[in-house]
């Protein structure tokens, strides 16, 4: 129970502060206002953060069922899951100050950091494990943090007027839509992880959304991609994982 206690305040507190940060201010500006102030090409619109409140519900849900879903596991194992949960939630809040009062290299290097205790935790669960209440939440913490990190590495690139080594912004964004599309693909071949996968579709459709017709190489790419994560999806289906 006590883990449980301290998982609820930890999420509870990613979401009090994403709350106020989105809703209303934090420094005097909200999480759109800055991503909206540079025009960073692999930003998706801005219905797409609505995967947030998905995250939180799941989330919250696991924390509900924690006691059933750990029943055969250790105490060892039991802490240490709890322990990965609570350091993601503080990396989560700790990033969002950095963000809002503009310290944008700490906040990349705190998003990654994020990235990696996410990805740790999510390698906890079996190869295979699908289930909704188990690593379901974290497939889609997984994917929506990895694009984020993304996201944030161009904002901070362009914010600190990056030349990309004479590439322009466009080129960089397919590049990074394509290693976004590996990412997904590895998590659906090795991990057979399809929710994983539906971030990214749902993400890139919003990144073609957001640059319409104005950016037309950019959407052209985000829509094949999402095609192809598609396809993968109805090829892989039903074939397993054959290597663990």
């Amino acid at each position: 129970m006590s883990r449980m206690i301290l998982m609820a305040l930890s999420l509870l507190t990613v979401i009090v502060t994403n709350i106020a940060a989105s809703f209303f201010t934090l420094n005097h500006q909200t999480t759109v206002e800055i991503v909206n102030r540079l025009p960073v090409l692999f930003n998706p619109a801005n219905y797409v953060f609505i995967i947030w409140i998905v995250i939180f519900i799941l989330l919250f849900m696991w924390i509900v069922n924690f006691n059933k879903i750990t029943e055969q596991m250790s105490n060892k194992h039991k802490n240490r899951i709890t322990f990965l949960f609570v350091v993601s939630c503080a990396l989560n809040t700790i990033w969002l100050f950095l963000w809002h009062y503009s310290l944008f290299n700490w906040a990349v290097i705190t998003e990654l950091a994020l990235l990696g205790v996410v990805l740790t935790y999510y390698f906890t669960f079996p190869k295979k494990e699908n289930r909704l209440y188990g690593r379901v939440p974290f497939s889609i913490l997984t994917g929506w943090v990895f694009i984020s990190s993304i996201s944030n590495i161009s904002y901070t690139l362009m914010y600190h007027e990056w030349e990309g080594f004479g590439l322009s912004d466009p080129l960089w964004t397919v590049f990074y839509l394509t290693i976004s599309t590996a990412f997904a693909l590895h998590f659906m071949y090795h991990h057979r992880d399809y929710v994983m996968n539906l971030v990214f579709v749902w993400t890139f459709i919003g990144i073609a959304i957001r640059n319409g017709i104005e950016e037309l190489f950019i959407t052209s790419a985000a829509l094949f991609l999402t095609a192809v994560i598609i396809t993968c999806m109805f090829l892989f289906s039903g074939k397993g994982v054959q290597k663990k």
